[in-house]
């Protein structure tokens, strides 16, 4: 064992160090008064009973697998599934728990000291997750590799970390998703078209579930999906370099040196990542907007700098740099489109589309999602072409290796998001005045421009490492089957096609069902309060908000279960009944609709939401014109876009690809 493979889980343990230093310097700040304490609380038991009842569930279906796998493929590859869910499941609820923290002092920071303050503390409460999904891949995967990834014999049991995460994405994703779209659903239909109170409105009995949406979706939900895909691409990378023969090494360098540097890379990135949001502290007092630009892009840039200097220091060859370069540069690309999408003319487009009704706002903005895929994808398609053409299928995983790389700052500026979503809908609950709320709005404006930008990167992230993974599992099915290939003109790839392209259509039917049930469930309920209720809506009682976040939580973990059943299903059926290249044609299948329809539904309803926040600043008539109406509607149909069936097809594709990866060796 050579002592740099030590520094990969050294560094996970430096990471979490550092997160929870942040967490301390959070945890310093002031709650505020007794009021927005109680309300905070409300939103970190609501959000920690719904993970409590989360877990309990995922591990009684993680039981089953492991089970299986123990019986399939042995004792390491189902101890590291073990392992990838396990580091997964606590890099989700260390960030969660932090963010429900951060909220309330962000809230207090905004009313006493300015837009300054409430920015560091969001951010932090934000870093802290990214911090934690960085550095739990890095000591879950990096310790895992001291025991038997570096030896091509044994490499494949590393997988099994994979479907692990992949399994805690599937449900903290989708079980998030549902949550939070049918509170806020529910919580918006009622409150502001029925009743006509304020977003946010102490009085609304879904407001708080609301808020423990945000975390669930937004913080756990969105770090499992971004952990998954970390996790992935370094395992597929890992997996492409033990497959390598003398041929195809030569040029490139050792077998060894190839298959651990995807985690020297990620160590690096980690370090990056910590620089990056040491910029964004330094540059808060300026502009927010500015100084998480600087902190992303500035970490980046750094990473592709240095990244340079490792490679040469391990001593592969420097062509490889230029994968990572094209990786890196194109999430940059795809984030910077999809704030473009989110935030810039298309949005304006939308809102003006509302002077005519809401049928005209759901047409523009369903034309803007689809024409938001041309340029992300041609970005894709770059990317495959220039790493490939580099470096051959080492490449791929090399540039999705480099797109991640930065996950800590990536994660952190996307969490900063629900944290000042948080402190606004606190500040409004508490009665904290409009001068606290004008500085909560501007934050949560920025974060959910930051927001978009996230699922931008998450999706082209997903896609670089889905594509690694299944050129991972076709490398993996070669060595088995010498004469395998997938060809077009075979009837059983392209049915396994067919399938594969099918499927996430399926899934976002399910998963958009399933909000649309589970705020039916909300609606009755928040109706039933005003209605029940004596004195709700003069603001002399209290509303009963432990039963709408009891609600959502019953229906998202509920609802939750068939995606999940069929995602890990679909691959085993499809590769032991059809054969491997069946599976093969339906994981390409996968991806191209996966990618398509997640980048769709998560710039229309940014979109959607952004064209109504649009109105609300006073633009087109204001809050209460026609053309809110036709926006509020837009955004509804938006949110379950965005947060909900967009995001599961970014965990679809990596769920088939890693469970095929794993079965691989069994196919015939």
């Amino acid at each position: 064992m050579s002592l740099i493979t030590l520094i990969p889980p050294i560094l996970g343990i430096f990471g979490l160090f550092v997160a929870f230093k942040i967490y301390q310097r959070v945890m310093q700040y002031e709650t505020g008064n007794e009021k927005v304490t109680k309300i905070a609380e409300a939103i970190h038991e609501g959000a920690m009973v719904f993970m409590r009842r989360e877990y309990r569930m995922m591990g009684s279906f993680a039981a089953i697998l492991v089970i299986l796998l123990l019986f399939m493929l042995g004792v390491k590859t189902a101890f590291a599934f073990v392992v990838g869910a396990g580091a997964s499941a606590l890099a989700g609820y260390i960030g969660m728990f932090s963010a429900t923290q951060a909220n309330v002092r962000t809230t207090t920071a905004a009313h006493e000291k300015g837009a300054s303050e409430a920015l560091t503390i969001a951010f932090f409460g934000g870093s802290i997750m990214g911090l934690s999904v960085a550095s739990m891949g890095l000591l879950g995967l990096g310790t895992l590799y001291l025991f038997f990834g570096g030896d091509p014999e044994t490499a494949h049991a590393i997988h099994g970390f994979g479907m692990g995460a992949s399994t805690v994405a599937l449900f903290s994703r989708v079980g998030g998703g549902i949550f939070t779209k049918s509170a806020d659903v529910g919580a918006d239909l009622v409150g502001k078209l029925e009743a006509g109170i304020p977003e946010d409105d102490p009085r609304n009995p879904g407001v708080i579930a609301d808020n423990v949406g945000d975390n669930v979706g937004d913080v756990a939900g969105m770090g499992s999906d971004i952990f998954e895909s970390y996790c992935g691409a370094m395992i597929a990378t890992i997996a492409i370099a033990s497959t390598m023969t003398a041929d195809i090494l030569d040029p490139l360098g050792k077998q060894a040196d190839l298959m651990f540097l995807p985690l020297a890379l990620a160590s690096l990135g980690l370090i990056c990542s910590i620089m990056g949001i040491l910029l964004v502290r330094k540059y808060s007092a300026k502009s927010p907007e500015v100084a998480l630009r600087i902190g992303t892009i500035g970490a980046t840039i750094l990473f592709i700098i240095t990244s340079l200097g490792l490679i040469k220091i391990i001593g592969v060859s420097t062509a490889v740099w230029g994968a990572v370069l094209s990786g890196a540069v194109g999430g940059i690309i795809i984030g910077l489109v999809t704030e473009y999408y989110t935030a810039g003319n298309p949005v304006k487009q939308i809102a003006k589309s509302g002077e005519t009704g809401p049928a005209t706002v759901m047409i523009t903005g369903l034309a803007i999602g689809m024409q938001s895929v041309v340029i992300p994808i041609i970005t894709i398609c770059a990317i495959i072409f220039a790493s490939s053409a580099l470096v051959g299928l080492y490449g791929v995983g090399i540039a999705a290796v480099g797109m991640l790389a930065t996950v800590g700052i990536t994660m952190a500026i996307d969490a900063y998001g629900p944290v000042a979503d948080n402190a606004g809908g606190i500040a409004e609950m508490g009665g904290l005045g409009p001068e606290t709320r004008a500085i909560t709005d501007s934050l949560d404006e920025l974060g959910n421009t930051t927001a978009a930008i996230g699922k931008g990167f998450a999706i082209g992230a997903a896609a670089l490492a889905a594509l690694a993974i299944i050129t991972a599992y076709v490398e993996t099915v070669s060595a088995k089957i010498p004469d395998f290939s997938l060809e077009l003109n075979d009837p059983t790839v392209l049915i396994g096609m067919f399938i594969g392209g099918m499927l996430p259509f399926l899934i976002a039917a399910i998963t958009m069902t399933a909000v649309g049930d589970a705020a039916f469930d909300m609606i009755k309920e928040i109706r039933r309060q005003f209605r029940d209720i004596p004195g709700l809506m003069e603001g002399t009682a209290d509303p009963d908000s432990a039963r709408c976040v009891d609600i959502a939580t019953t229906a998202a973990l509920k609802k939750m279960i068939l995606p999940g059943v069929i995602a890990v299903a679909a691959p085993m059926i499809i590769g032991f009944i059809l054969g491997a290249e069946a599976l093969g044609g339906m994981l390409g299948g996968a991806l191209l609709s996966c990618v398509l329809l997640a980048l769709m539904m998560a710039n229309a309803g940014g979109a959607w939401d952004n064209a109504k926040k649009y109105i609300e600043k006073g633009n087109l008539g204001g809050k209460g014109s026609d053309a809110h109406k036709a926006a509020v509607v837009g955004d509804t149909v938006g949110d379950p876009f965005k947060d909900t069936s967009g995001p599961s097809m970014n965990i679809l594709i990596n769920v088939m690809a890693i469970v095929s990866l794993v079965i691989a060796p069994l196919l015939s």
